[in-house]
C-alpha cells in the first residue's frame, strides 16, 4: 500500500513526535504543547504544537480522544475540527478549542485529541424529487436504547 506523506513542523521540543501505529488504529494522537489551568466554564485554545502540510486533496479531522473528558473534564467546543490542505503555513498551528466542564489541569505532552486524514468529498449535485421511494426507518432515535 502506498503511503501518503505529511510534512510537519514542530513548535515544541517538549512534545513527543507524532507516530502512526500500523495495525492498531488509523487515528493519530495529538498532545498539548502547553500547560493549561482552566476553571469550570472557561474556554481555551490549547496549542497542539504542530503545523502540517497535508497531501493535496486531503483534510484532517480532529476529535477528542475517548478518555479526554474522563481524564481532563474538557469538551471540544466545535466537536470536530476540520483542517484542509490550505492551512499549511509555518504559523498555522493546530489547536483544540476546549471548554472546561470542571476545574482541570492539562500538562505539556498530555494526549488530548486525535486526528486522521481523509479525502475531500467528491463534487456533488442535488436532484430534487417528490419522493425518495425507500422504506422509512422510523425517524431519528427510532432504534431504541438497547
Amino acid at each position: 500500500m502506498e503511503k501518503e506523506t505529511i510534512r510537519i513542523k514542530y513548535h515544541s521540543d517538549a512534545i513527543e513526535k507524532l507516530t502512526y501505529i500500523e495495525g492498531k488504529s488509523d487515528w493519530i494522537d495529538l498532545r498539548s504543547a502547553e500547560d493549561v489551568v482552566m476553571k469550570q466554564g472557561e474556554f481555551h485554545l490549547i496549542k497542539l504544537g504542530v503545523s502540517m502540510q497535508l497531501p493535496a486533496g486531503y483534510e484532517a479531522v480532529i476529535v477528542p480522544r475517548s478518555s479526554t473528558y474522563k481524564n481532563f473534564g474538557i469538551i471540544q467546543t466545535n466537536h470536530m475540527g476540520v483542517v484542509d490542505e490550505t492551512y499549511c503555513g509555518d504559523n498555522d498551528v493546530w489547536m483544540m478549542p476546549a471548554l472546561a466542564m470542571r476545574d482541570t489541569e492539562i500538562h505539556v505532552n498530555d494526549r488530548i485529541c486525535q486526528f486522521r486524514i481523509q479525502k475531500h468529498q467528491p463534487q456533488i449535485q442535488f436532484e430534487e424529487v417528490e419522493a425518495l421511494g425507500n422504506a422509512d426507518r422510523g425517524g431519528i432515535g427510532s432504534t431504541g436504547k438497547q
